[in-house]
């Protein structure tokens, strides 16, 4: 499958930037994101104190070199570049090589 990972780094990022970035992806971005066309699925990934990441899934290579070319033209103003104070350090299309399901099953939510 085709990915992208967007990285901010957190290391000089304001104080509760953290609790900032969750609420966001959970009021904003999360709905923005699910049922988005020619999108498997999105995680956002997070270290306190060290980065906070997207992972985008596409169908195609074709989606995620659209979404690719597009972020990056805005990528420094995004909101989470906002929110982080500084643009992404990493923005990298990568090969998913296989997802499972485990037992527990799997939850779509806004936040955990």
């Amino acid at each position: 499958m085709h990915a992208l990972t967007v990285r901010w780094s957190l290391a000089d990022a304001p104080e509760g930037v953290e609790d900032k970035l969750a609420a966001y992806v959970e009021e904003t971005s999360h709905a923005r994101f699910t049922g988005m066309e020619g999108l498997r699925f999105k995680t956002w990934r997070m270290r306190p104190g060290e980065w906070f990441e997207g992972c985008y899934v596409f169908a195609s290579d074709d989606a995620r070199s659209t979404f690719q070319t597009s972020f990056e033209l805005t990528a420094a103003e995004s909101p989470g570049s906002q929110i982080i104070g500084s643009a992404p350090i990493l923005i990298e299309p990568c090969e998913v090589v296989a997802v499972a399901e485990g037992g527990e099953g799997f939850v779509a939510a806004p936040r955990y």
